[in-house]
């Protein structure tokens, strides 16, 4: 049980952000743009959490927030999940110059750090919820396909797929069959923990203004806006970056019981 608790506390945290932001799709306290509220308004009544700067109710901030956020972390880890796996198998059954060529072009995805390359990416474009999205997405790919191509070259290595192909089984039925089912296990638990690093990078991106642009308030867009004023009204500061933490503690934790699930071992030695 004791080895559960974690994976569940897990679950719970993902699972308090993930109804928030479901509710802001079919409820808010007050309309995103509505500034009626007074500036830097304390917590009371009518404002639960206050306002910001420019009078928009908090509380409408932040859930606004979880949703972009999961918006920005799921479709970076489908852009990213898709691109590497598929870079990865492709590496994983090339021969032998082209599986170094494809080494070396994800050696340099990765040597990139993740935060300059989605940087980069949203420089060509513009600052939307779009580019976010495809930005890291391109970021993590690479991890990931690395990560593919180790555990395809590993499957590829076992009796059962000799006994596959021996039988007269196609490439394409090998995937289908023998290399994705044994897989996956471990990719669900790196995407996982990619998902956490997409949130604190979408953060990072609104932070530095190259976010989901005005009035998508992400919640490194409204730490970026509060810290002139941290001193005065710190809930501006404190609520975003205690939901951020919440959210990326709860996917870890729910990435350490995949893995858990994927690995019996480690299970049975807790």
């Amino acid at each position: 049980m004791s080895g559960r608790a974690p994976f569940v506390a897990g679950c719970v945290l993902v699972g308090a952000v993930v109804a928030v932001a479901v509710v802001s799709l079919v409820w808010l306290p007050y309309d995103p743009a509505d500034t009626s509220g007074g500036r830097l308004a304390p917590p009371g009544g009518e404002h639960l959490l206050g306002t910001d700067k420019l009078g928009r109710d908090l509380l409408t901030q932040l859930m606004v927030g979880a949703r972009i956020a999961l918006t920005v972390g799921i479709g970076s880890v489908l852009v990213g999940g898709l691109l590497g796996v598929a870079a990865g198998l492709v590496a994983g059954f090339a021969t032998r110059w082209l599986d170094d060529a494809l080494s070396a072009a994800l050696d340099i995805v990765i040597a990139f750090p993740t935060l300059l390359l989605a940087m980069l990416v949203v420089a060509a474009r513009e600052a939307s919820l779009g580019s976010a999205i495809l930005a890291i997405g391109v970021a993590m790919s690479g991890v990931v396909a690395r990560l593919t191509r180790v555990l395809v070259k590993r499957v590829l290595t076992q009796d059962y797929v000799t006994a596959s192909r021996t039988s007269g089984a196609s490439w394409p039925r090998v995937v289908a069959e023998h290399v994705l089912p044994n897989i996956w296990p471990t990719l669900l638990v790196n995407l996982a923990l990619q998902l956490g690093l997409a949130v604190l990078a979408e953060a990072a991106l609104s932070y530095l203004g190259l976010g989901p642009p005005p009035p998508n308030a992400s919640w490194g867009r409204l730490l970026q806006e509060a810290q002139a004023t941290v001193l005065t009204t710190p809930t501006g500061a404190i609520a975003p970056g205690v939901l951020l933490v919440v959210l990326v503690v709860g996917v870890n934790l729910v990435a350490d019981g995949f893995r858990d699930l994927a690995d019996p071992t480690r299970r049975s030695s807790r």
